[in-house]
């Protein structure tokens, strides 16, 4: 038998795809013969020569991953007559037309809910059945149900209206009291820094409290509440030790599961042998599995000891800025009373849905999202179904589904638990935004496809859910962080890695520059946005990545070949696995250098051809032109970088000197040093390194005398201001 079509048919229901085979598809020529899962063609052949079996076509269907999948065989195993290839040729293309016509690509909305009228479950039990059946048997089902949909909506609303966003950052006027004015709970202490979002941002907020500075975390949930769970590896982890935030005691406490191997592994039964690939081991990508409420709740205790609050089940609703504060209102959600508190800094950390993200970016907030779905389990798989030793960190077991190339995660928790993830590469789209629902009601079908089990036999711990943002970055300016005494920091700042780390791995990553350069804008006021702007976690080796995750895409409204995405990850990761384990673990972790990208890139290229064919198709030229724009930035940053590796130990040098007589160029010399190392992917080997260390002064940089600053820099310091 020989393949000649393979088609993916976006549509669940397989029986009306056979039907439609069988009953409304005609044929142009031969006859059609109806079987359980398709129909055999025979041909009409003059040439007596030809046999019979090579004249007949078999088409049939099957499902998986809630979609439906055609394909064509011929009976033949050689080469067939040229007239017979026509005929083929033919018949290829009016399947395909007819098919793609009557069964197009389809993007649910979902329903219009009024929860005063009725449950969450009851509303959305008609259109999506087994997500209502499942949340109810997950503790805080009915929640954080309510949350996923209010989160899609948010979502969506943001997607549709980018060039509208509502405004919540006021400046240049006076604060009105929007019914504020007999508030029994106005705050009368002025913070240094009130920090919106309690997830990532009580991470930082609780560092910076510890550094003395008056702090305000406003969380919308109760506090310590999370719909993910988080992991991470033990290196990276360190750099909250070093910051002094949690001692290794602290840190095994929140310790849940420490796993010995990750796989990355991708369906390739129907790629070409060029896209075929083993599996890729990481046994240090993510196997730390950290208790992320345990986590939370510990940071919420180090800040409160350190002086600073928290308003949980508190809604931001609006900033002012003025000249030397800003004003947060928002509204404490119990109660309904408005709340009101002034620092010196606004700090956002409200993730994807920020109407503060939002606002400062416009049109182009974000350029893709993973829509995340998942859940914790704490037990229910049969023996030999999964051994907790080890996780799996990419992995997909079909083609592209639904316009979506689906991809799982799975990682060992305390005991028996197991968390998966369900998640797909996405470009946002405002006829297509990227549904959570439909995306949840895919994991409770399909996940017994994933890993064997009976789904009513499992037992449920939480669910886990989010919009991931992605911003195809150029170079570490296109894309707005800050404006006067206002930051963004984590998703909303699109902090985030392009293969699998969420905005949690990339500010730990980078948590010891940005406190770093925050402490020091604070020491001396530098809270203009020209100096804030500097502080953002931008790699010129990551932000060139992103052609990987837009490989991992199908456009809106297209269909390309089932296999298209999985054999272009199968190429890259297959590359990876053919290095030795540190450049793979390296490249995973952000901190792939010039070199090594080059020189896997060059490999892929030569491997598979068709990559670059492929990659054009889905990218198209706009965005290969940006691309290049990216990869240009990279090559520049890596060579400023070699020429100035210098300069962080000049700057360690000068401080003593520089950074009381002139703050604001001091400032700028640390925020190119970190540029210089963290910025390509190497970070320095301490935090606290360059200037006074966090948490306490740096004995390396105490050592070294203050040295003469040469003539004529300090008389020009102000053009380095930003």
């Amino acid at each position: 038998m020989r393949e000649i079509l393979y088609l993916e048919v976006p549509t669940p229901d397989i029986d009306a795809v056979r039907t439609w085979l069988q009953h409304q598809f005609q044929v142009p020529a031969g006859t059609k013969q109806a079987t359980p899962d398709g129909f055999l063609l025979k041909m009409a052949v003059a040439d007596v020569t030809v046999e019979p079996e090579s004249a007949t076509l078999s088409v049939f269907t099957w499902s998986v991953q809630r979609t439906t999948y055609l394909k064509v065989f011929r009976w033949a195993s050689a080469a067939v007559s040229p007239p017979i290839a026509a005929q083929d040729a033919k018949f290829v293309q009016q399947l395909t037309s007819q098919v793609q016509a009557a069964f197009p690509n389809r993007y649910p909305e979902p329903p219009v809910i009024d929860l005063a009228q009725q449950t969450i479950f009851e509303a959305l039990a008609p259109t999506h059945p087994l997500t209502v059946k499942y949340f109810q048997r997950i503790p805080n089902g009915e929640y954080d149900l309510t949350r996923v949909y209010w989160w899609e909506q948010r979502w969506r609303e943001g997607v549709r209206n980018p060039k509208t966003p509502r405004q919540v950052i006021f400046t240049g006027q006076e604060s009105p009291l929007h019914g504020l004015e007999d508030a029994p709970q106005l705050s009368e202490r002025a913070y240094d820094l009130i920090y919106i979002g309690g997830a990532l941002g009580v991470i930082h907020a609780a560092v910076m409290a510890r550094l003395g500075y008056r702090v305000l975390l406003v969380e919308r949930l109760p506090f310590g509440r999370m719909n993910r769970e988080w992991n991470i590896s033990r290196d990276e982890f360190q750099s909250l030790i070093d910051l002094g935030l949690f001692s290794p005691a602290d840190f095994e406490s929140v310790v849940a599961r420490e796993y010995i191997d990750g796989f990355h592994k991708f369906f390739d039964a129907n790629n070409p042998p060029q896209a075929k690939a083993p599996i890729l081991h990481t046994p240090t990508v993510l196997n730390v599995c950290i208790d992320a409420e345990k986590l939370l709740r510990f940071c919420g205790d180090t800040l409160r000891a350190a002086g600073g609050e928290i308003w949980d089940e508190t809604e931001f609703v609006r900033a002012d800025i003025g000249g030397q504060s800003v004003t947060m209102q928002a509204t404490h959600l119990p109660t309904q009373i408005p709340r009101r508190a002034t620092a010196r800094l606004l700090v956002d950390a409200m993730g994807t849905a920020s109407p503060i993200a939002w606002q400062l970016n416009g049109g182009r907030a974000f350029d893709s999202v993973c829509p995340t779905v998942g859940a914790v389990i704490e037990r229910g798989f049969e023996p030999g179904v999964w051994d907790t030793d080890y996780g799996d960190v990419l992995n997909s077991h079909g083609d592209i589904s639904r316009g979506r190339q689906l991809i799982w995660e799975l990682f060992p928790g305390r005991d028996q638990e197991l968390t998966f993830y369900l998640f797909h590469y996405h470009q946002v789209n405002a006829e297509n935004p990227g549904s959570l629902l439909e995306m949840y009601e895919d994991f409770f079908t399909i996940l017994p496809e994933y890993r064997r089990c009976d789904m009513d036999k499992l037992v449920w711990r939480k669910a886990t859910f989010g919009y991931i943002p992605g911003h195809f970055s150029v170079d570490g300016g296109d894309r707005h962080i800050a404006l006067d005494r206002l930051i963004a920091i984590g998703d909303a700042a699109s902090l985030q890695s392009p293969l699998v780390f969420t905005g949690f791995g990339s500010l730990v990553r980078n948590l010891p520059r940005l406190t770093d350069l925050l402490h020091t804008a604070l020491r001396h006021d530098l809270l203009k946005a020209r100096h804030l702007e500097q502080i953002r976690a931008y790699q010129s080796n990551v932000a060139v990545t992103w052609l990987f995750s837009k490989g991992m895409m199908v456009p809106t409204g297209r269909f390309i070949a089932p296999e298209r995405v999985n054999s272009m990850l199968n190429t890259f990761f297959g590359i990876l696995a053919s290095e030795t384990p540190e450049v793979a673990d390296r490249f995973v972790k952000d901190r792939a250098g010039w070199l090594p990208f080059n020189r896997m890139a060059l490999k892929a290229a030569w491997y598979n051809p068709s990559l670059l064919l492929w990659i054009w198709d889905l990218a198209g030229p706009r965005d290969l032109v940006r691309w290049m724009g990216s990869y240009v930035n990279f090559t520049v940053a890596a060579c400023l970088s070699w020429l100035f590796q210098w300069l962080p130990g000049f700057a360690c040098r000068v401080q003593p000197w520089l950074e009381p007589r002139h703050p604001a160029l001091w400032f700028w010399l640390l925020a190119r040093s970190y540029a210089l190392t963290y910025g390509v992917g190497r970070p320095m080997a301490k935090p606290g390194s360059l200037g006074r260390s966090p948490v306490e002064p740096d004995a390396v940089t105490l050592a070294h005398p203050p040295l003469t600053f040469p003539k004529g820099v300090a008389q020009n310091a102000d053009k380095f201001q930003g």
